[in-house]
């Protein structure tokens, strides 16, 4: 297998799009190939199967779709409450709008993964380290509830992305904020303010 990274990262970041325009039956080598603007025969070069380039997608999605630490630090810079939750929520909804390539690329590997043992293996190792990540950060942050809260905010905000990213019409733009103020609302409970109560 060949070995330059930033080729392997240009084919993998052309397979995401392929996977996102042409769905998992588009993804071959030489659509690949073509959409990176390589040679005939380059993708096969650098992945050993076309199951070796799904899964090795599915990790690059994840990185792709990861914010900055950066950016991460400066959405944290206001009080740990349920108004930042919010904001946070918020930002993800951003960030998965100007990502959509990626976040459609991962809805066609977890379909391609119902029929793709070492596909689903990986998405669930990947999938469920980012789920416990973002749960110690959420607890970390000292951001208010607990495991459970995360999952469920989890789950709340996958459902609004898949409908606004899949279908924009069920849930147009200019609802978006609102329906992530009342998710968060009635998943994440209140900041209590004095310790005392």
């Amino acid at each position: 297998m060949a070995g330059n990274p930033e080729r392997r990262r240009a084919l993998l970041d052309a397979a995401i799009d392929v996977l996102a325009h042409e769905g998992a039956r588009g993804l071959t080598f030489r659509a690949v190939d073509a959409r990176a603007g390589v040679p005939a025969g380059t993708a096969s070069n650098y992945f050993s199967s076309r199951d070796d380039l799904l899964t090795q997608a599915g990790s690059r999605i994840h990185v792709r779709m990861t914010p900055p630490p950066e950016q991460v630090d400066t959405a944290m810079r206001p009080e740990p409450r349920r108004e930042l939750v919010a904001e946070l929520m918020k930002w993800l909804v951003r960030r998965m709008a100007e990502e959509r390539t990626g976040y459609l690329a991962l809805l066609e590997l977890r379909l391609e993964a119902t029929r793709r043992p070492a596909l689903q293996a990986e998405l669930n190792r990947a999938v469920r380290e980012e789920l416990d990540r973002n749960i110690r950060f959420h607890l970390d942050a000292g951001l208010p509830g607990d495991a459970g809260t995360v999952l469920a905010l989890y789950l709340a905000m996958n459902g609004l992305l898949l409908e606004h990213l899949t279908l924009p019409g069920v849930l147009p733009a200019a609802e978006l904020d609102r329906t992530v103020d009342a998710l968060v609302e009635r998943i994440v409970p209140e900041t209590r303010t004095d310790p005392d109560r």
